[in-house]
């Protein structure tokens, strides 16, 4: 293993890259910009089917009129609802199947301190949100 320092720019790269959780920038617009190996495990997309698309890519309909509320406010104002407290919501996958996801956001400015985007940090917790509903369905008492 090398001790040689790395670069800023290519250290951050390689961690963006190998990082577990799906990392994915955006433009003011919603575009993705940035798509790593792990929000390509996590949605079915290549990061070349990616890039370039809207974030509804990604967003189930129902909830689409939401989250561009809540993403046109943290561009317009420079700041997010939850300041970075992750939250539980759903997300689609390629295939169409919807997953349960905890996301955290943060938004990206430029030297001056304008907004230029915005980065979400998503972890795939499907099977937690599956094994408590089954946990709840065995607790509560149910009909036969």
């Amino acid at each position: 293993m090398s001790s040689a320092k790395q670069p800023v720019s290519l250290l951050g790269d390689l961690i963006v890259e190998q990082t577990a959780d799906a990392i994915i920038y955006s433009d003011r617009q919603g575009m993705i910009e940035r798509w790593n190996a792990a929000a390509t495990a996590m949605f079915g997309y290549t990061a070349a089917e990616a890039l370039g698309q809207s974030l509804d890519l990604i967003i189930p309909e129902h909830l689409r009129a939401a989250h561009w509320r809540g993403f046109d406010a943290a561009m317009a104002s420079g700041t997010t609802r939850l300041h970075g407290r992750p939250t539980l919501t759903r997300a689609q996958h390629k295939s169409g199947s919807k997953l349960y996801v905890e996301m955290s956001f943060a938004l990206v400015f430029d030297a001056a301190g304008a907004v230029i985007g915005s980065v979400a940090m998503v972890r795939d917790v499907t099977e937690r949100m599956e094994r408590e509903r089954m946990a709840t369905k065995e607790v509560a008492p149910g009909k036969p």
